[in-house]
């Protein structure tokens, strides 16, 4: 049996149900995973590298934030850390940089992921090609 198409007044209604049931989530659960949003790096004369990335999260406090981002290898292997000291519930979407990475020369890019408190990995990665390896 076809299901009947739902008028403006059903579907309004199963917004409203949505919204009502989004509200009493822990505001911990509703900000989400954090994502990269931007990555770039540069590549210093000894080889090592500094990148600077940005994440957005909807940081509301010690409870739930974007506690780091991480430099991983095609293989997985995590290369480098950049710990986020705080919360960051007015700077949305911030940057940081990390300096003096080292990169294996066979690793031909990279991916950057976020990681919060709450919810760990899983928001948007970026990945880069790396111009000064094998």
């Amino acid at each position: 049996m076809p299901l009947p198409q739902s008028s403006p007044v059903l579907r309004a209604l199963a917004k409203l149900i949505c919204v009502v049931a989004l509200a009493g989530l822990p505001e911990t659960v509703r900000a989400g995973e954090a994502d990269v949003v931007a990555a770039t790096y540069a590549q210093a004369s000894d080889g090592s590298y500094t990148f600077e990335v940005t994440v957005r999260h909807a940081d509301t406090g010690w409870d739930h934030y974007a506690d780091r981002w991480e430099i991983v290898g095609p293989d997985g292997s995590v290369l480098a850390v950049r710990l986020l000291a705080h919360p960051h519930e007015t700077e949305q979407p911030f940057m940081r940089s990390l300096p003096n990475v080292e990169i294996p020369d066979d690793v031909s890019e990279v991916t950057i992921r976020a990681h919060d408190s709450v919810h760990g990995y899983g928001g948007e990665e970026v990945t880069l090609a790396l111009k000064g390896s094998l």
